[in-house]
């Protein structure tokens, strides 16, 4: 079996820990260096030039997208990350794959046979990622990965209500209920439509198609009536950017 020279990027020791041992135990595979941030993931990725990069998405210093778009060569990459919401990221980034933290040791398998077995067309792919990083941030969210009683499954925008924080999560109201994924609000906004997600106060985002009725209260403060019978309270600031919306 070829192998090929790897480098991971991972700031949590027991990850690292993890990702050391899995590369060293896969004969596909020669470890030739790791960094524990972005910066240094940076300087080493560009001096090691190694074939294959693992890349924590969420790092010290600098992001695992940022070092990717500072790279002047294109190694394979596949991301991990322990935020779903960074895995559609890197999926819609078209990266060779994403490892979703804590992953198993098949998952990992499953992963290094794709960049063994699809180098032309994760080249071609890998090309398509650096071109979109290279544009900018990424698009706006289409959908966010879920988890729901053991699933994880993709929840679309103009499905979802509201958002609230939660402590360093956000609570989505969407379908009935409600889903807790691990990112925090500020987070998702910047990557939300602003013409349909409007940040009514510090802890929480309305999708105004979910709007049934905007009423102002006794300190002229709106109360949005949400179609599910939820009211939420806009703060001043809010409420003025939501009655210059008004025709």
């Amino acid at each position: 079996m070829n192998t090929k020279t790897a480098f991971f990027a991972e700031d949590e020791p027991l990850a690292r820990d993890v990702l050391r041992d899995a590369i060293y135990g896969h004969p596909g595979l020669r470890l030739v260096g790791e960094a524990a941030d972005g910066a240094e993931a940076l300087v080493r990725i560009t001096r090691l030039r190694p074939e294959v990069v693992f890349m924590d998405i969420q790092m010290p210093e600098m992001s695992g997208l940022d070092v990717l778009r500072r790279l002047d060569y294109l190694p394979q990459i596949v991301f991990t990350t322990a935020y779903d919401q960074y895995a559609v990221t890197a999926f819609e980034l078209h990266a060779v794959d994403y490892l979703l933290k804590p992953f198993t040791q098949a998952r990992f398998a499953a992963a290094v046979a794709r960049l063994l077995d699809g180098t032309a067309q994760a080249r071609d792919t890998l090309d398509s990622a650096l071109t979109h990083a290279k544009n900018g941030p990424p698009a706006r969210l289409e959908r966010i990965l879920v988890r729901d009683r053991g699933r994880i499954f993709p929840l679309a925008l103009d499905e979802i209500a509201y958002m609230k924080a939660d402590s360093k999560y956000t609570v989505i109201a969407a379908r009935g209920q409600t889903f807790l994924v691990r990112i925090g609000i500020s987070d998702l906004e910047a990557q939300l439509d602003p013409a349909r997600f409007v940040r009514i106060h510090r802890s929480a985002l309305v999708n105004l198609d979910f709007v049934d009725s905007m009423r102002a209260d006794d300190q002229s403060q709106l109360q949005i009536h949400m179609r599910d019978g939820t009211v939420l309270g806009a703060n001043r600031d809010a409420s003025k950017i939501l009655r210059d919306m008004a025709i």
